[in-house]
Protein backbone atom coordinates (compact mmCIF):
# COMPACT_ATOMS: atom_id res chain seq x y z
CA UNK A 1 0.00 0.00 0.00
CA UNK A 2 2.86 2.50 1.40
CA UNK A 3 4.13 1.76 -2.88
CA UNK A 4 0.92 2.61 -4.04
CA UNK A 5 0.81 5.86 -2.35
CA UNK A 6 4.49 6.47 -3.14
CA UNK A 7 3.04 6.41 -7.09
CA UNK A 8 0.15 8.35 -6.13
CA UNK A 9 1.88 11.34 -5.04
CA UNK A 10 4.60 11.02 -8.45
CA UNK A 11 1.48 11.21 -10.52
CA UNK A 12 -0.26 14.49 -8.49
CA UNK A 13 3.16 15.88 -8.94
CA UNK A 14 4.18 15.00 -11.90
CA UNK A 15 0.80 16.25 -13.51
CA UNK A 16 1.02 19.89 -11.57
CA UNK A 17 4.83 20.25 -13.12
CA UNK A 18 3.45 18.89 -16.46
CA UNK A 19 0.26 21.50 -17.17
CA UNK A 20 2.65 24.27 -15.84
CA UNK A 21 4.96 23.95 -18.44
CA UNK A 22 2.63 23.63 -20.95
CA UNK A 23 0.21 26.45 -19.85
CA UNK A 24 0.41 29.45 -21.88
CA UNK A 25 1.45 32.57 -20.27
CA UNK A 26 -1.71 35.04 -20.97
CA UNK A 27 -0.60 38.95 -21.27
CA UNK A 28 -3.84 40.56 -21.86
CA UNK A 29 -7.85 40.40 -21.19
CA UNK A 30 -8.52 38.37 -24.15
CA UNK A 31 -5.96 35.71 -23.99
CA UNK A 32 -6.38 35.47 -20.20
CA UNK A 33 -10.68 35.47 -19.28
CA UNK A 34 -11.54 34.71 -22.80
CA UNK A 35 -9.42 31.68 -24.17
CA UNK A 36 -8.22 33.51 -27.59
CA UNK A 37 -4.67 32.79 -28.78
CA UNK A 38 -1.57 35.17 -29.21
CA UNK A 39 -3.03 35.16 -32.48
CA UNK A 40 -6.73 36.05 -31.59
CA UNK A 41 -8.18 32.60 -32.93
CA UNK A 42 -10.94 31.69 -30.81
CA UNK A 43 -11.34 28.50 -29.29
CA UNK A 44 -12.28 25.51 -32.00
CA UNK A 45 -15.13 22.26 -32.07
CA UNK A 46 -12.56 19.99 -30.67
CA UNK A 47 -11.23 22.46 -27.79
CA UNK A 48 -14.18 23.44 -26.58
CA UNK A 49 -16.14 20.38 -26.44
CA UNK A 50 -12.87 18.53 -24.34
CA UNK A 51 -13.19 21.45 -22.34
CA UNK A 52 -17.28 21.18 -21.40
CA UNK A 53 -17.27 17.74 -21.16
CA UNK A 54 -13.72 17.12 -18.91
CA UNK A 55 -14.74 20.41 -17.04
CA UNK A 56 -17.98 18.70 -16.21
CA UNK A 57 -16.70 14.96 -15.46
CA UNK A 58 -15.34 16.43 -12.13
CA UNK A 59 -13.54 13.96 -9.31
CA UNK A 60 -17.18 14.70 -7.49
CA UNK A 61 -19.29 14.29 -10.52
CA UNK A 62 -17.61 10.23 -11.32
CA UNK A 63 -17.07 9.40 -7.69
CA UNK A 64 -21.11 10.49 -7.14
CA UNK A 65 -21.44 8.14 -10.60
CA UNK A 66 -19.46 5.22 -8.87
CA UNK A 67 -21.23 5.34 -5.88
CA UNK A 68 -24.72 5.74 -6.94
CA UNK A 69 -24.08 3.06 -9.13
CA UNK A 70 -23.21 0.65 -5.60
CA UNK A 71 -26.44 2.24 -4.52
CA UNK A 72 -28.52 1.32 -6.83
CA UNK A 73 -27.12 -0.24 -10.00
CA UNK A 74 -27.36 1.07 -13.46
CA UNK A 75 -30.19 2.89 -12.72
CA UNK A 76 -27.98 4.90 -10.42
CA UNK A 77 -25.61 5.79 -13.01
CA UNK A 78 -27.87 6.77 -15.49
CA UNK A 79 -30.17 9.18 -12.82
CA UNK A 80 -26.62 10.92 -12.55
CA UNK A 81 -25.77 11.26 -16.17
CA UNK A 82 -28.83 13.03 -16.69
CA UNK A 83 -27.29 16.04 -15.24
CA UNK A 84 -25.24 16.43 -18.86
CA UNK A 85 -28.60 17.41 -20.54
CA UNK A 86 -27.92 20.40 -18.89
CA UNK A 87 -25.77 21.02 -21.72
CA UNK A 88 -28.81 20.69 -24.38
CA UNK A 89 -30.75 23.16 -22.37
CA UNK A 90 -27.74 25.55 -21.83
CA UNK A 91 -26.56 25.58 -25.47
CA UNK A 92 -29.29 26.01 -26.84
CA UNK A 93 -30.66 29.01 -24.64
CA UNK A 94 -27.73 30.74 -25.17
CA UNK A 95 -27.37 30.21 -28.93
CA UNK A 96 -30.57 31.92 -28.45
CA UNK A 97 -29.63 34.22 -26.37
CA UNK A 98 -26.30 35.10 -28.43
CA UNK A 99 -28.27 35.13 -32.04
CA UNK A 100 -31.54 36.93 -31.55
CA UNK A 101 -30.90 38.95 -28.37
CA UNK A 102 -27.54 40.08 -29.26
CA UNK A 103 -26.18 39.42 -25.86
CA UNK A 104 -23.14 39.27 -25.50
CA UNK A 105 -22.39 37.40 -21.86
CA UNK A 106 -25.42 36.25 -19.29
CA UNK A 107 -24.67 39.25 -16.63
CA UNK A 108 -25.73 41.30 -19.70
CA UNK A 109 -28.98 39.78 -20.61
CA UNK A 110 -29.80 39.79 -16.63
CA UNK A 111 -28.60 43.70 -16.62
CA UNK A 112 -30.26 44.19 -19.64
CA UNK A 113 -33.18 42.71 -18.68
CA UNK A 114 -33.57 42.97 -14.70
CA UNK A 115 -31.09 45.68 -13.75
CA UNK A 116 -28.31 45.71 -11.65
CA UNK A 117 -30.11 44.11 -8.59
CA UNK A 118 -30.60 40.93 -11.04
CA UNK A 119 -26.50 40.60 -11.37
CA UNK A 120 -25.43 41.14 -7.79
CA UNK A 121 -28.01 38.40 -6.55
CA UNK A 122 -27.24 36.01 -9.63
CA UNK A 123 -23.45 36.57 -8.62
CA UNK A 124 -23.65 35.54 -5.30
CA UNK A 125 -25.47 32.40 -6.51
CA UNK A 126 -22.72 31.38 -8.90
CA UNK A 127 -20.34 32.50 -6.25
CA UNK A 128 -21.50 29.82 -3.89
CA UNK A 129 -21.12 27.12 -6.64
CA UNK A 130 -18.10 28.32 -7.75
CA UNK A 131 -16.91 27.55 -3.65
CA UNK A 132 -18.45 24.17 -3.62
CA UNK A 133 -16.37 23.08 -6.30
CA UNK A 134 -13.49 23.84 -4.87
CA UNK A 135 -14.08 21.83 -1.73
CA UNK A 136 -15.94 19.09 -3.20
CA UNK A 137 -13.40 17.99 -5.63
CA UNK A 138 -10.27 18.22 -3.71
CA UNK A 139 -11.95 16.26 -0.67
CA UNK A 140 -12.12 13.75 -3.51
CA UNK A 141 -8.57 13.34 -4.36
CA UNK A 142 -7.40 13.30 -0.50
CA UNK A 143 -9.38 10.16 -0.09
CA UNK A 144 -7.38 8.55 -2.70
CA UNK A 145 -3.73 9.24 0.06
CA UNK A 146 -5.58 8.90 3.46
CA UNK A 147 -8.68 8.96 5.81
CA UNK A 148 -10.78 11.71 5.83
CA UNK A 149 -9.05 13.81 8.48
CA UNK A 150 -5.61 12.16 8.22
CA UNK A 151 -2.46 14.03 7.66
CA UNK A 152 -2.02 12.86 4.43
CA UNK A 153 -5.73 13.44 3.59
CA UNK A 154 -4.93 17.29 4.22
CA UNK A 155 -1.50 17.34 2.82
CA UNK A 156 -2.35 15.81 -0.60
CA UNK A 157 -5.67 18.12 -0.76
CA UNK A 158 -3.36 21.09 -0.32
CA UNK A 159 -0.63 19.98 -2.82
CA UNK A 160 -2.87 19.08 -5.03
CA UNK A 161 -4.84 22.73 -5.22
CA UNK A 162 -1.53 24.67 -4.53
CA UNK A 163 -0.54 22.78 -8.34
CA UNK A 164 -3.40 23.23 -10.20
CA UNK A 165 -3.55 26.84 -9.03
CA UNK A 166 -0.07 27.54 -10.17
CA UNK A 167 -0.78 26.71 -13.78
CA UNK A 168 -4.34 28.56 -13.76
CA UNK A 169 -2.95 31.71 -12.50
CA UNK A 170 -0.37 31.33 -15.25
CA UNK A 171 -2.66 31.63 -18.39
CA UNK A 172 -5.97 32.10 -17.32
CA UNK A 173 -9.19 30.42 -19.21
CA UNK A 174 -6.52 29.53 -22.04
CA UNK A 175 -4.59 26.97 -19.95
CA UNK A 176 -7.86 25.84 -18.71
CA UNK A 177 -8.63 25.12 -22.49
CA UNK A 178 -5.50 23.44 -23.19
CA UNK A 179 -5.18 21.11 -20.37
CA UNK A 180 -8.82 19.84 -20.22
CA UNK A 181 -8.01 18.90 -24.19
CA UNK A 182 -5.14 16.66 -22.77
CA UNK A 183 -7.13 15.97 -19.65
CA UNK A 184 -9.84 15.07 -21.72
CA UNK A 185 -7.85 12.53 -24.14
CA UNK A 186 -6.52 10.80 -20.76
CA UNK A 187 -9.73 10.36 -18.94
CA UNK A 188 -11.17 8.50 -21.88
CA UNK A 189 -7.91 6.09 -22.24
CA UNK A 190 -7.62 5.25 -18.21
CA UNK A 191 -11.73 4.64 -17.96
CA UNK A 192 -11.21 2.11 -21.16
CA UNK A 193 -8.10 1.07 -19.23
CA UNK A 194 -10.41 0.40 -16.22
CA UNK A 195 -13.47 -1.07 -18.39
CA UNK A 196 -11.18 -3.76 -19.39
CA UNK A 197 -10.32 -4.42 -16.50
CA UNK A 198 -13.70 -4.98 -14.99
CA UNK A 199 -15.72 -6.22 -18.39
CA UNK A 200 -12.93 -9.55 -18.46
CA UNK A 201 -14.64 -10.41 -14.92
CA UNK A 202 -17.90 -12.96 -14.74
CA UNK A 203 -19.41 -10.12 -12.31
CA UNK A 204 -18.35 -7.84 -15.04
CA UNK A 205 -20.26 -8.57 -17.86
CA UNK A 206 -21.38 -6.00 -19.64
CA UNK A 207 -25.15 -7.81 -19.73
CA UNK A 208 -24.84 -8.45 -16.19
CA UNK A 209 -23.70 -4.84 -15.28
CA UNK A 210 -26.68 -3.01 -17.34
CA UNK A 211 -29.18 -4.75 -16.08
CA UNK A 212 -28.31 -4.76 -12.50
CA UNK A 213 -30.82 -2.19 -10.60
CA UNK A 214 -34.77 -1.87 -10.49
CA UNK A 215 -36.59 0.86 -12.43
CA UNK A 216 -38.26 2.02 -9.30
CA UNK A 217 -38.70 5.55 -7.29
CA UNK A 218 -37.21 3.82 -4.14
CA UNK A 219 -34.32 2.65 -6.11
CA UNK A 220 -33.14 5.80 -8.20
CA UNK A 221 -35.92 7.28 -10.03
CA UNK A 222 -36.60 9.99 -7.48
CA UNK A 223 -32.95 10.71 -8.64
CA UNK A 224 -33.25 10.68 -12.51
CA UNK A 225 -36.67 12.77 -12.19
CA UNK A 226 -35.22 15.13 -9.70
CA UNK A 227 -32.23 15.31 -12.05
CA UNK A 228 -34.35 15.85 -15.17
CA UNK A 229 -36.34 18.74 -13.27
CA UNK A 230 -32.96 20.89 -12.51
CA UNK A 231 -31.62 20.67 -15.58
CA UNK A 232 -34.04 23.43 -16.64
CA UNK A 233 -32.32 25.63 -14.44
CA UNK A 234 -28.88 23.90 -13.39
CA UNK A 235 -26.70 24.91 -16.55
CA UNK A 236 -27.17 28.67 -15.49
CA UNK A 237 -25.36 28.78 -12.10
CA UNK A 238 -22.51 27.32 -13.51
CA UNK A 239 -20.39 29.62 -14.83
CA UNK A 240 -17.71 27.34 -16.13
CA UNK A 241 -20.15 26.25 -18.59
CA UNK A 242 -21.67 29.88 -19.22
CA UNK A 243 -18.64 31.29 -19.68
CA UNK A 244 -17.59 28.88 -22.76
CA UNK A 245 -20.80 29.60 -24.46
CA UNK A 246 -19.72 32.92 -25.21
CA UNK A 247 -15.87 32.78 -26.47
CA UNK A 248 -16.61 31.02 -29.88
CA UNK A 249 -19.03 31.72 -32.66
CA UNK A 250 -22.91 30.60 -32.19
CA UNK A 251 -22.54 27.84 -34.47
CA UNK A 252 -19.24 26.24 -32.82
CA UNK A 253 -20.51 26.60 -29.42
CA UNK A 254 -24.04 25.50 -30.07
CA UNK A 255 -21.99 21.98 -31.81
CA UNK A 256 -19.74 21.81 -28.65
CA UNK A 257 -22.75 21.87 -26.48
CA UNK A 258 -24.53 19.17 -28.31
CA UNK A 259 -21.97 16.81 -28.84
CA UNK A 260 -20.51 17.75 -24.73
CA UNK A 261 -24.16 16.17 -23.64
CA UNK A 262 -24.17 13.01 -25.50
CA UNK A 263 -19.93 12.52 -24.34
CA UNK A 264 -20.83 13.35 -21.05
CA UNK A 265 -23.67 11.28 -20.63
CA UNK A 266 -22.26 8.15 -22.14
CA UNK A 267 -18.81 8.85 -20.19
CA UNK A 268 -20.78 9.54 -16.71
CA UNK A 269 -22.77 5.84 -17.46
CA UNK A 270 -19.83 4.22 -18.32
CA UNK A 271 -17.72 4.84 -15.35
CA UNK A 272 -20.84 4.10 -13.10
CA UNK A 273 -20.20 0.72 -13.90
CA UNK A 274 -17.54 0.27 -11.84
CA UNK A 275 -19.87 1.09 -9.28
CA UNK A 276 -22.56 -1.47 -10.60
CA UNK A 277 -19.93 -3.97 -9.89
CA UNK A 278 -18.64 -3.17 -6.91
CA UNK A 279 -22.13 -3.37 -5.83
CA UNK A 280 -22.15 -7.12 -7.36
CA UNK A 281 -18.78 -7.81 -6.02
CA UNK A 282 -20.92 -6.74 -1.95
CA UNK A 283 -18.21 -3.99 -1.89
CA UNK A 284 -19.12 -1.12 0.75
CA UNK A 285 -17.27 2.59 1.18
CA UNK A 286 -16.23 4.65 -1.43
CA UNK A 287 -16.88 2.30 -5.08
CA UNK A 288 -14.04 3.65 -6.65
CA UNK A 289 -11.42 3.46 -4.32
CA UNK A 290 -12.22 -0.26 -3.15
CA UNK A 291 -12.97 -1.40 -6.62
CA UNK A 292 -9.34 -0.08 -7.20
CA UNK A 293 -8.03 -1.67 -4.18
CA UNK A 294 -9.84 -4.88 -5.17
CA UNK A 295 -8.26 -5.10 -8.74
CA UNK A 296 -4.55 -4.25 -7.75
CA UNK A 297 -2.24 -1.33 -8.15
CA UNK A 298 -2.63 -1.34 -11.61
CA UNK A 299 -6.15 -0.56 -11.27
CA UNK A 300 -5.83 1.71 -7.97
CA UNK A 301 -3.00 4.15 -10.14
CA UNK A 302 -4.92 3.92 -13.07
CA UNK A 303 -8.21 5.18 -11.09
CA UNK A 304 -6.18 7.50 -9.27
CA UNK A 305 -4.88 9.18 -12.63
CA UNK A 306 -8.50 9.70 -13.35
CA UNK A 307 -9.53 11.69 -10.09
CA UNK A 308 -6.50 13.72 -10.79
CA UNK A 309 -6.71 14.78 -14.46
CA UNK A 310 -10.50 15.32 -13.67
CA UNK A 311 -10.43 17.14 -10.50
CA UNK A 312 -7.54 19.39 -11.80
CA UNK A 313 -9.65 19.87 -14.67
CA UNK A 314 -13.04 21.77 -12.73
CA UNK A 315 -10.55 23.14 -10.78
CA UNK A 316 -8.83 25.37 -13.24
CA UNK A 317 -12.04 26.21 -14.56
CA UNK A 318 -13.09 27.16 -11.47
CA UNK A 319 -10.42 29.58 -10.74
CA UNK A 320 -10.62 30.76 -13.95
CA UNK A 321 -14.63 31.15 -13.77
CA UNK A 322 -14.40 33.00 -10.47
CA UNK A 323 -11.66 35.41 -11.61
CA UNK A 324 -13.79 36.01 -14.63
CA UNK A 325 -17.09 36.92 -12.32
CA UNK A 326 -15.17 39.27 -10.06
CA UNK A 327 -12.97 40.89 -12.52
CA UNK A 328 -15.14 41.01 -16.01
CA UNK A 329 -18.78 40.42 -15.14
CA UNK A 330 -18.68 42.77 -11.59
CA UNK A 331 -16.15 45.40 -13.06
CA UNK A 332 -13.43 45.61 -10.17
CA UNK A 333 -10.44 45.43 -12.83
CA UNK A 334 -10.87 48.77 -14.71
CA UNK A 335 -6.97 48.77 -14.40
CA UNK A 336 -4.97 45.81 -13.92
CA UNK A 337 -7.13 43.50 -15.17
CA UNK A 338 -5.40 40.18 -15.20
CA UNK A 339 -3.31 41.11 -12.30
CA UNK A 340 -6.74 41.15 -10.06
CA UNK A 341 -7.40 38.31 -12.03
CA UNK A 342 -4.86 36.70 -10.36
CA UNK A 343 -5.18 38.07 -6.95
CA UNK A 344 -9.09 36.88 -6.85
CA UNK A 345 -8.12 33.02 -7.85
CA UNK A 346 -6.22 33.03 -4.97
CA UNK A 347 -8.95 34.41 -2.62
CA UNK A 348 -10.86 31.59 -3.69
CA UNK A 349 -8.14 28.54 -3.24
CA UNK A 350 -7.65 30.11 0.65
CA UNK A 351 -11.63 30.46 0.82
CA UNK A 352 -13.23 27.13 -1.13
CA UNK A 353 -10.40 25.08 1.18
CA UNK A 354 -11.87 26.16 4.34
CA UNK A 355 -15.31 23.72 4.47
CA UNK A 356 -12.44 20.02 3.69
CA UNK A 357 -11.73 20.35 7.65
CA UNK A 358 -15.53 20.16 8.57
CA UNK A 359 -16.23 17.18 6.33
CA UNK A 360 -19.29 18.00 4.39
CA UNK A 361 -20.74 15.22 2.30
CA UNK A 362 -20.02 15.72 -1.67
CA UNK A 363 -22.97 14.68 -3.53
CA UNK A 364 -24.69 17.76 -0.99
CA UNK A 365 -22.73 19.97 -3.56
CA UNK A 366 -24.78 19.37 -7.00
CA UNK A 367 -28.48 18.78 -5.26
CA UNK A 368 -29.04 21.20 -2.66
CA UNK A 369 -27.49 23.61 -5.25
CA UNK A 370 -29.24 22.37 -7.81
CA UNK A 371 -32.60 22.93 -6.06
CA UNK A 372 -31.67 26.43 -5.18
CA UNK A 373 -31.21 27.72 -8.74
CA UNK A 374 -34.39 26.74 -9.54
CA UNK A 375 -35.49 29.73 -9.96
CA UNK A 376 -33.36 30.45 -13.27
CA UNK A 377 -35.41 28.50 -14.75
CA UNK A 378 -38.62 30.62 -15.77
CA UNK A 379 -35.85 33.36 -16.27
CA UNK A 380 -33.93 31.75 -19.01
CA UNK A 381 -36.04 29.40 -20.28
CA UNK A 382 -38.80 32.66 -21.25
CA UNK A 383 -36.13 34.98 -21.39
CA UNK A 384 -37.94 36.39 -24.71
CA UNK A 385 -40.75 37.99 -22.46
CA UNK A 386 -39.67 41.15 -21.41
CA UNK A 387 -40.53 41.40 -17.56
CA UNK A 388 -40.34 43.46 -14.75
CA UNK A 389 -37.57 43.28 -12.21
CA UNK A 390 -39.62 41.28 -9.70
CA UNK A 391 -40.10 38.48 -12.37
CA UNK A 392 -36.47 37.88 -11.92
CA UNK A 393 -36.53 37.97 -8.08
CA UNK A 394 -39.54 36.35 -6.81
CA UNK A 395 -38.55 32.77 -8.12
CA UNK A 396 -34.95 33.34 -7.37
CA UNK A 397 -36.13 33.78 -3.56
CA UNK A 398 -38.47 31.15 -3.70
CA UNK A 399 -35.98 28.63 -5.41
CA UNK A 400 -33.42 29.74 -2.62
CA UNK A 401 -36.20 28.86 0.64
CA UNK A 402 -36.83 25.51 -0.70
CA UNK A 403 -32.94 24.81 -1.42
CA UNK A 404 -32.44 25.93 2.66
CA UNK A 405 -35.66 23.88 3.78
CA UNK A 406 -34.63 20.91 2.13
CA UNK A 407 -31.17 20.91 3.51
CA UNK A 408 -32.30 21.19 6.96
CA UNK A 409 -34.72 18.10 5.84
CA UNK A 410 -37.87 20.54 6.76
CA UNK A 411 -39.71 20.00 3.66
CA UNK A 412 -43.17 18.19 4.47
CA UNK A 413 -43.83 15.27 4.36
CA UNK A 414 -47.32 15.26 2.82
CA UNK A 415 -46.36 17.12 -0.06
CA UNK A 416 -44.23 13.46 -1.07
CA UNK A 417 -46.10 11.06 -2.83
CA UNK A 418 -42.56 8.38 -4.01
CA UNK A 419 -40.82 6.52 -1.23
CA UNK A 420 -36.54 6.24 -0.74
CA UNK A 421 -34.08 8.41 -1.12
CA UNK A 422 -33.98 11.42 -2.83
CA UNK A 423 -37.93 11.70 -2.53
CA UNK A 424 -37.85 14.94 -0.41
CA UNK A 425 -35.37 16.02 -3.39
CA UNK A 426 -37.54 15.21 -6.13
CA UNK A 427 -40.96 16.61 -4.93
CA UNK A 428 -39.16 19.51 -3.07
CA UNK A 429 -38.49 20.45 -6.80
CA UNK A 430 -41.33 19.64 -8.77
CA UNK A 431 -43.38 21.43 -6.43
CA UNK A 432 -41.02 24.02 -6.17
CA UNK A 433 -40.39 24.75 -10.11
CA UNK A 434 -44.27 25.54 -10.60
CA UNK A 435 -44.24 27.76 -7.77
CA UNK A 436 -41.05 29.80 -9.46
CA UNK A 437 -42.71 29.37 -12.72
CA UNK A 438 -45.88 31.28 -11.36
CA UNK A 439 -44.20 33.67 -9.88
CA UNK A 440 -42.04 34.48 -12.89
CA UNK A 441 -45.83 35.36 -14.29
CA UNK A 442 -47.23 37.33 -11.49
CA UNK A 443 -45.78 40.70 -11.85
CA UNK A 444 -46.12 40.46 -15.36
CA UNK A 445 -49.90 39.68 -14.56
CA UNK A 446 -49.74 43.12 -12.44
CA UNK A 447 -47.84 45.14 -14.61
CA UNK A 448 -50.62 44.77 -17.57
CA UNK A 449 -53.24 45.22 -14.97
CA UNK A 450 -52.08 48.33 -13.92
CA UNK A 451 -51.32 49.36 -17.55
CA UNK A 452 -55.07 48.88 -18.33
CA UNK A 453 -56.38 50.65 -15.62
CA UNK A 454 -54.09 53.44 -16.42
Amino acid sequence: MNDVITWQWGILIFFGILFFAIAPLSKNVKEFFSAQSGKGNQPGIFLLTSSLVISWIFAKSITNAANLGLAFGIVGGVAYAVYYLSFIVGGIIIYQLRTKGGFKSIHHFLESRFGRSAVIVFSLLIGLRLFNEVWSNTMVIGSYFGDMGSKNYYISILVFTGLTLAYTLKGGLRSSLLTDAIQMILFGVLLFILLAWILPNEDGRISTLITRGDWKFETGLNLLFAALLQVFSYPFHDPVLTDRGFISSPKTTLKSYLWAALIGFFCITAFSLIGVFAQIRGLEGQAPVEVGKLLGTGSMLAMNFIMVTSAASTLDSTFSSFSKLMVIDLGIGKTNPVQKGRIVMIFLVILGTLPIFATPQILSATTVSGTMVMGLAPVFLLWSIKAPKWSFHLPIFWGVFVGIILAMDYFPDSLIYTQGKYASLLWSNLWGLIICFILFFIPIIFQKWKEGKS
